[in-house]
């Protein structure tokens, strides 16, 4: 996998992922596997899907909404956030938000770190990332072109569901090494190295 080249001064959206990317999050996945008997190098949400018997599938499923339920109680803005997020709506750019999380965790997490964002979209809605559909249905709801969406995001599965879409990607490291900055096609620390990459365009 590669990614798509960015021309910052083509960009009309930014859409973001959630978790550790707007706000810290603090899910124990090996742990949820642990508890669900998911191998550790298989995806959570995968595995779930595939389980056949029906109480074990909603045991499954409830544990992992409890968990995301606690999270976003504990959740935090990332630093930039809410200045980023200001930024975005003061120059008239569309937003969302683009998460695997479930839509109930998802909306108290954005109450309860007051983003300001109408368009949510979760793993109820559409396949979860790395699967692009979330991404290509806004570029179809707001008329743009994909390469005019920049999607951020902290995870390998963000860069891959922006280079399945055809769109650029920002990984945000928040200071730490990431072994995936090879597939974006933007790399940051911080939001508001984000934010002052636009600023110096407008």
């Amino acid at each position: 996998m590669s990614y798509v080249p960015l021309n910052i001064s083509h960009i009309q959206a930014i859409v973001f992922d959630l978790d550790n990317t707007l706000v810290t999050s603090d899910m124990n996945f090996s742990w949820l596997r642990e508890q669900i008997g998911c191998p550790q190098d298989n995806d959570l949400l995968s595995f779930v899907e595939k389980i056949d018997c029906p109480d074990t599938a909603s045991k499954a499923h409830q544990l992992i909404l409890d968990h995301e339920l606690q999270d976003a109680q504990t959740s935090q803005p990332m630093p930039g956030c809410h200045s980023l997020l200001n930024f975005i709506d003061s120059n008239q750019l569309h937003t969302a938000v683009i998460t695997r999380n479930c839509a109930e965790a998802t909306q108290q997490k954005m109450a309860h770190n007051q983003l300001n964002i109408q368009r949510v979209i979760t793993r109820e809605h559409y396949p979860p990332k790395p699967a692009p559909d979330a991404l290509i249905s806004l570029a179809n709801e707001w008329q743009i072109g994909r390469h005019q969406i920049l999607y951020v995001g902290d995870y390998l599965y963000d860069l891959q569901a922006a280079f399945n879409a055809d769109m650029p990607s920002c990984l945000v490291t928040h200071g730490n090494a990431s072994p995936f900055t090879a597939h974006a096609s933007l790399v940051i620390e911080h939001l508001t190295d984000l934010e002052t990459r636009f600023a110096q365009r407008i």
